[in-house]
């Protein structure tokens, strides 16, 4: 029996200006107590930081120049955005933050979490040593690794990994040229796919297992059709929907929603949205955050 739950680092480089959800985001963290985030950023230190998510101020100057020391390249983007593309470095990288850890982990700020620990319990922990949310990609908004060198280092097995990470160009290759390590022709067939996947050993120690954390997407719902939830419930860290009854799901990953519908919509102001972050319940739907029937 496995006594105590593996110990989870979320890394998170993020420079530029907090979204406006930014609070309902920390909230989330606030009831996965047992689950730790550390943020590096210039964005000012948000109101009410909750003691498991630790934020330390950096430019992203010095930020960049701290990537090219650990990797040993010459890291420096126009664009803050080019940081997606060393997701999977980020252990690497920040390997002397990892100390008393069993996993870290690599996401994004444009979701809210549900109750982690229900999803990634210790029993399914201790079966891989990679979690992706997807099932035939790596999930870039949210994905664990176990801290070790050789799941620190893999992310080197990309193919001209030092010079696509120096160029400007955004290679998204947390999501492609990562996924393509542990993936082999996921275009296959489910059976083909799967026997493909016997012969490769990364994707052995790995669990690809779809979330239904992203719907508006490609993926569809988990009854096959596009009916998608139209809302979403969190209450108390417990997080539901309007399609699906009482089953929990450990996180919404609203980009679909940012990308299109938000987008024409004016901001809240920071002292609603903070008031709004800081009640133990809220909806979330195609026009925003606000109070709702739960």
């Amino acid at each position: 029996m496995i006594k105590q739950c593996p110990r989870i680092l979320f890394l998170i480089p993020y420079f530029g200006r907090w979204p406006f959800w930014m609070p309902f985001f920390l909230e989330s963290c606030r009831h996965n107590a047992d689950i730790d985030w550390l943020l590096f950023s210039d964005c000012p230190v948000p109101n009410n930081v909750p003691d498991n998510v630790r934020i330390e101020s950096i430019t992203f100057a010095d930020y960049c120049a701290l990537v090219s020391r650990r990797l040993n390249i010459k890291f420096a983007p126009q664009q803050a955005y080019k940081l997606c593309d060393i997701k999977p470095a980020l252990g690497h990288i920040h390997a002397d933050r990892l100390t008393g850890y069993d996993f870290w982990a690599f996401g994004d700020l444009d979701l809210i979490y549900g109750n982690l620990r229900r999803y990634f319990t210790a029993e399914r922990l201790a079966g891989f040593d990679l979690f992706s949310t997807h099932e035939r990609r790596v999930a870039g908004h949210l994905c664990l690794m176990r801290n070790t060198a050789r799941k620190r280092e893999v992310f080197m097995q990309m193919k001209d990994w030092e010079a696509r990470f120096t160029d400007q160009e955004h290679h998204a290759l947390d999501e492609g040229a990562f996924s393509r390590i542990f993936l082999w022709r996921k275009n296959f067939p489910k059976p083909l796919f799967e026997l493909v996947g016997k012969f490769n050993p990364w994707r052995r120690r790995s669990d690809f297992t779809e979330a239904y954390s992203t719907p508006g997407g490609v993926i569809k719902w988990h009854d096959g059709t596009d009916r998608f939830p139209h809302q979403w419930f969190w209450k108390k860290g417990r997080l539901t929907n309007d399609r699906d009854g009482d089953r929990e799901f450990p996180y919404f990953h609203f980009v679909c929603w940012k990308r299109n519908q938000w987008s024409s919509l004016p901001p809240p102001s920071a002292e609603h949205v903070e008031a709004l972050a800081a009640e133990t319940s809220w909806v979330v739907d195609a026009e925003g955050f606000h109070r709702g029937e739960l």
